[in-house]
């Protein structure tokens, strides 16, 4: 990068001046990761100081029954199908109840476009979990699931999230967003919920008071342009509703397990590669420069695997998310060993190894409790990196 426009784009990120299309472009272009690193290790040290937020949580896919066969999902199956399973409520509320220790305070609840489930099964199945778990936030539903149930119901996206808020639902999850352009939407997602009704449906949950966030599929066949149109976009909403908490960008993933019956679903990675660490800690950086009105960034270790996780908290990144017992949705984030749980003490000592000052958090980012950083008087303790 030519170094004008290097000392011009760190004279606007330092004086809070918003980052424009051509100069999210600019950062991407840029091969000096450790300067776009430190840019956005600035940026989060004004928000989130030497803070890594966490939260205990658990994931449950209640059917991986799906009308949809987007390119890049190897969870989805078909009616009939060898692993097609749908829960009845009561097997997914036993299976909640038996994910409750260690103080837990999330349930994440994301299920495939069923086309033969009733609506009346989804604010049911929020109110028995609800009741089973009375101190656990429900974060359930993407914005595709949503409109999936205005096709079911009838009703209009405004009255299911009444009836689902009123079940127990305190935010939906962030999925079904992939990569808006249609130049690239186009080619990867197979369900009918694309930018117009994906923002109309957050722009509605953030008028009733739910906080959500918001995430961006990466590495795959888009370009960086894609990855800043995406941004931009989220960008301008949240100018519009304030209702987004964090931005969570999530590596596609390559489908390294051979599944059972033979069929490889993931039909996208035949023609691609998925991003390296290099490229992953460049997306959080550009994100949290250019994302200047979002509070968090969080890097979701499932996907990124650990040690990547822990650099991408010195790129941008202040959340890293969460004790996941179990992942479905996509397979073992790198093909070397990423855990399929940690526990509160993992995080705290992958938190405490990075540099930071863990600080767990519940669903609206609320502080529930605030641990001790790395040990200051130890030479070997890591430091946050000085800005």
């Amino acid at each position: 990068m030519d170094v004008g426009l290097k000392r011009e784009l760190e004279d606007k990120v330092r004086a809070g001046e918003r980052l424009t299309r051509e100069d999210g472009i600019a950062l991407y272009e840029s091969d000096d990761l450790a300067w776009l690193g430190g840019l956005a290790h600035e940026v989060r040290t004004r928000k989130n100081g030497d803070v890594v937020h966490f939260n205990v949580n658990r994931h449950l896919n209640m059917t991986n029954v799906c009308t949809a066969s987007c390119a890049y999902c190897s969870f989805q199956r078909k009616p009939g199908e060898k692993d097609a399973y749908t829960m009845r409520i009561e097997e997914a509320v036993k299976l909640a109840k038996a994910m409750e220790g260690e103080n837990l305070t999330e349930l994440h609840i994301v299920n495939g476009l069923h086309p033969n489930l009733p609506w009346r099964y989804y604010p049911r199945s929020l109110r028995e979990l609800k009741a089973a778990l009375p101190n656990v936030s429900l974060k359930a539903f993407t914005a595709t699931e949503i409109h999936h149930f205005e096709t079911i119901s009838g009703l209009s996206a405004s009255e299911i999230l009444d009836e689902l808020i009123d079940a127990g639902l305190e935010s939906l999850t962030g999925g079904g967003a992939e990569i808006f352009d249609w130049e690239v939407r186009q080619h990867i997602v197979d369900h009918r919920t694309h930018w117009e009704d994906w923002s109309r449906i957050h722009r509605l949950a953030h008028e009733k008071g739910l906080k959500t966030p918001c995430t961006m599929l990466y590495g795959h066949i888009e370009e960086p342009r894609h990855r800043v149109d995406h941004v931009l976009r989220l960008r301008e909403l949240q100018d519009e509703t304030n209702g987004f908490q964090v931005f969570i960008p999530l590596r596609y993933q390559h489908d390294f397990v051979d599944v059972k019956d033979g069929k490889v679903r993931n039909r996208l990675q035949a023609r691609t590669q998925m991003a390296t660490g290099a490229e992953a800690l460049k997306t959080f950086a550009v994100s949290r420069l250019l994302f200047d009105n979002v509070p968090h960034v969080k890097v979701f270790w499932v996907m990124h695997g650990v040690q990547t996780a822990q650099l991408a908290l010195q790129h941008g990144a202040d959340d890293m998310d969460g004790s996941v017992v179990e992942y479905k949705i996509t397979h073992d984030a790198d093909n070397y060993g990423t855990p399929n749980k940690l526990t509160r003490e993992d995080l705290l000592d992958l938190i405490r190894d990075a540099g930071f000052r863990p600080v767990e958090r519940n669903t609206r980012y609320e502080i529930i409790r605030e641990y001790e950083g790395p040990d200051p008087a130890r030479r070997e303790s890591p430091q946050p990196m000085r800005v």
